[in-house]
């Protein structure tokens, strides 16, 4: 056996940022985490952070990639790879609201690369969605839920395979919700123009997350507390998009403050083809382009995001200014819980080169190398 320490200024643990903490490496792989001074003496130290991978739940894209386009499992590696450089180690590919026939090419696509690193499942992006709410979301594909879909849920679950689902109440039923959850996917109000009471009601029914809070949804007022209100104030997780653009850093601030339930509330990148490819790609026929680091059509209108994890992790702790540690259990602990791939998120059992290294700061470093 090859056996290697190493001690690092601190330790993500999946939880917590420890100090004096020693890792042993057996093989390449983390065999056990100990305290500094169970160290053999002179084993080498690290500086900054050691830290398990980020996670992320919607990615549309990457390496010049759109997912919807290439619906394959050469398209789902190139999207893994794309973000893997940014310290992105798990993603769910994200297929965003489409013919009947894309959607099911995205399920055989997943389903044929089920067990490549880094792939955690599917997010289905509508088409189940609000047309007020859609974004740039295609009108044409919009529909309301149907057996089709739930079929293929079903399907994708009797794979084993991880299934995100973001629906909006008013083209879904309650008996859909509560047979979607029961079959194991993550349920998530999303694209919604809906009110906080039918919110409730679709959370009785078996929504648990809501997709990219604040977006795509009916604003918070003050005799109206719409989507993003119920949202805020409920116990299911939200994602929410971290990077200045979608989201004013102060609603992330007061969204991640006031929620009843802590650690509750993830990063998603909502990335685009142009993270790590070229400043434009062509979405439903119409060229997206990069435009002052927004992603815009020809309306002007946003359209996704170009944005990595690593960039929302290091906003949220030196702009938003949330504690270091939620922000990386933000960006690992709670998206691993959310798709149910907790042993994602510990250092324990990884291999080394799948740990990333940060700065004090939160930035991004590279991968750690023994």
């Amino acid at each position: 056996m090859d056996d290697n320490w190493l001690l690092p200024d601190l330790l993500f643990d999946g939880e917590n940022l420890c100090k004096n903490r020693a890792l042993k490496i057996v093989d390449d792989v983390i065999e056990g985490i100990y305290p500094a001074d169970e160290a053999p003496c002179g084993s080498p130290q690290t500086d900054g952070i050691i830290s398990p991978g980020f996670i992320d739940l919607q990615v549309n894209g990457g390496g010049g990639v759109l997912f919807n386009d290439q619906p394959t499992a050469s398209g789902i590696e190139a999207i893994i790879e794309a973000h893997r450089v940014f310290g992105t180690t798990s993603i769910l590919p994200t297929v965003i609201t489409d013919a009947p026939e894309v959607m099911a090419k995205a399920a055989d696509a997943v389903i044929s690369a089920n067990g490549t690193a880094g792939l955690l499942g599917i997010h289905i992006e509508g088409p189940h969605i609000s047309v007020p709410r859609r974004g740039t979301h295609a009108e044409r594909f919009v529909r309301p839920m149907d057996a089709e879909t739930i079929a293929l849920v079903e399907r994708l679950r009797n794979e084993g395979i991880a299934v995100m689902i973001t629906v909006a109440p008013e083209a879904v039923t309650s008996s859909q919700i509560a047979e979607l959850a029961d079959l194991g996917a993550v349920v998530s109000i999303g694209h919604t123009d809906t009110t906080a009471e039918k919110t409730h009601e679709a959370i009785q029914a078996g929504i648990s997350c809501a997709t990219h809070l604040f977006n795509a949804m009916s604003p918070m007022l003050n005799r109206a507390p719409g989507v993003t209100g119920a949202v805020i104030n409920s116990d299911i997780d939200v994602g929410i998009i971290v990077d200045g653009i979608h989201v004013a850093d102060e609603m992330v601030a007061l969204a991640m403050r006031a929620r009843p339930k802590k650690e509750s509330v993830f990063l998603v990148s909502d990335a685009m083809p142009t993270v790590g490819g070229p400043d434009k790609f062509n979405l439903y026929g119409v060229d997206v382009h990069l435009e002052q680091g927004k992603l815009v059509n020809g309306e002007g209108s946003l359209a996704g995001a170009h944005l990595t994890q690593a960039e929302g992790v290091y906003r949220l702790a030196n702009k938003v200014g949330i504690d270091r540690a939620a922000v990386l259990r933000a960006a690992i602990t709670v998206p691993a819980r959310v798709i149910g791939c907790e042993d994602n998120a510990l250092v324990q059992g990884k291999f080394a080169r799948d740990l990333i290294r940060l700065d004090p700061d939160l930035s991004f470093k590279g991968f750690l190398e023994i």
